[in-house]
């Protein structure tokens, strides 16, 4: 029987994170950071270090950066309203005669920049309010090129992850489906490897959804009382809808192995789990992996000592020992920096694929944010944290946009969506009546459980 490891615990928000970093908070002195932008500085001047020119064009990093933090100052489109008026204004380009030599110079440098933008952040583009900004530049003809290639983005966007999903409220267990109804995941999929990859599939098709500024606007308006939980938001839909479907799997590793009546086969399905965990640790799928180690150390399932008699263990303690929390996750960090590695040097798509333990990169990104101040004593903006920032996003932006390369089976993948789930106290219940209850306190549940459920005292 594994030791007892619930979803709950390992994903509480309130649970120690990494250490702060370095406080920048006295770090005052102006320093280049990225290309002559400074370490610190006013939103102004950090504004017109974004602005291109004739002569001038940021560097990649500092437009992804700043665009990323910015909405923490200032919205969106008051931003793109400023930058229009800035190069407007500079590039003299109100007046009635123009410098076409400077203007030749100047206006495909600005294309670029708002190229850039609508391609990593095409959301901030949503509100006819922002394209109207740029309308008023010049250049109509490429403009026009650059506002159609964004409205098909956010069309495609628009679909959401949530078209994928069907179904997702849990059932009680008197709701249990007959088995005319429900097929056990077995019966759809008994290839470990298969299931590890149709996981895959799902883990990056939602991912694809989440853009990089939903990573810092679920703290925007995060309640102060709230502890570490981020608010989710509107604006956080697609990356709050990964959370729930984290949850929902281990929810259905719970249930299908809660589910057969027989001791001997909830052990078959608990050994087909870790075989599938194993091929997701070696696919680089950590989220998946996480999911199905939570599911299985669910107190439902931990507490089958009869059933977890009949399986060897030998390969789970493995597994969870790469996902022990302990030294925060400090074995699962070492796989992640390995898979990291062996990404940026595949030489085919299956070794590109990196899929995060998402609720602890969050949590991440969330203890970086509060172990440092967004201003300095002096006022001025502190542009370093937000390059910490902005790596450790970019990381993942690059991760979720690898292609799957696997064969998707829809058949898999739509029982992965659908197949019905027990709730907590569902799945309390059919443990109890897989396996009795062992003591006064279990036996005070299942009958308390079976009164409300299944209305029989």
């Amino acid at each position: 029987m594994p030791k007892t490891l619930s979803a709950s615990n390992m994903v509480t928000p309130g649970s120690p994170g990494p250490p702060p970093t370095e406080s920048m908070d006295s770090k005052q002195v102006e320093k280049p950071v990225l290309d002559g932008a400074p370490s610190s500085a006013s939103l102004d001047t950090l504004i017109q270090h974004l602005v291109p020119t004739a002569d001038y064009y940021p560097e990649k990093a500092y437009i992804f950066t700043f665009l990323l933090s910015s909405r923490l100052f200032i919205e969106p489109q008051e931003l793109l309203a400023q930058v229009c008026h800035l190069c407007i204004e500079q590039q003299q380009l109100d007046k009635p005669v123009l410098d076409k030599a400077q203007v030749r110079k100047f206006g495909p440098k600005l294309l670029q920049l708002l190229a850039e933008w609508t391609e990593t952040f095409p959301r901030d583009f949503q509100e006819e309010s922002t394209i109207r900004h740029m309308k008023d530049v010049a250049y109509r003809r490429r403009m026009h090129q650059l506002l159609q290639a964004l409205h098909q983005k956010l069309e495609a966007l628009g679909q959401g992850p949530d078209s994928l999903l069907g179904a997702d409220k849990p059932l009680s267990y008197k709701t249990k489906p007959s088995a005319s109804i429900h097929r056990e995941l077995l019966g759809v999929c008994c290839d470990p490897y298969m299931l590890a990859q149709q996981l895959t599939h799902v883990e990056l098709a939602r991912l694809r959804y989440i853009g990089p500024e939903e990573f810092v606007q679920a703290f925007v308006n995060k309640d102060p009382l709230a502890s570490t939980k981020p608010c989710f938001n509107d604006k956080t839909k697609n990356l709050e809808s990964y959370v729930k479907w984290f949850n929902r799997l281990c929810y259905l590793v719970a249930t299908e192995i809660c589910m057969p009546s027989k001791k001997k086969r909830r052990a078959q399905v608990i050994e087909f789990f870790v075989d599938v965990a194993r091929e997701c640790f070696n696919i680089g799928n950590f989220n998946s992996l996480m999911a199905i180690v939570s599911g299985m150390n669910m107190s439902p399932v931990s507490r089958l000592k009869k059933t977890w008699a009949k399986v060897k263990t030998a390969k789970f303690f493995i597994l969870e020992h790469q996902m022990d929390p302990t030294g925060n996750f400090c074995n699962y960090r070492t796989a992640l920096r390995g898979a990291a590695h062996r990404s940026l040097t595949a030489h085919s798509s299956r070794e590109k694929i990196v899929i995060p333990f998402f609720s602890l990169l969050i949590k991440d990104i969330y203890f970086l944010n509060e172990g440092c101040a967004n201003h300095l004593p002096n006022g001025h903006i502190n542009f370093e944290k937000f390059l910490e920032l902005a790596k450790q996003v970019g990381e993942f932006i690059t991760w979720k946009q690898v292609e799957c390369p696997f064969e998707q089976d829809p058949s898999i993948t739509q029982y992965l969506y659908t197949a019905p789930i027990f709730s907590e106290d569902g799945l309390y219940l059919a443990s109890y009546e897989s396996e009795s209850p062992e003591n006064h306190t279990e036996k005070e549940r299942w009958k308390s459980l079976r009164s409300s459920i299944l209305g029989k005292t």
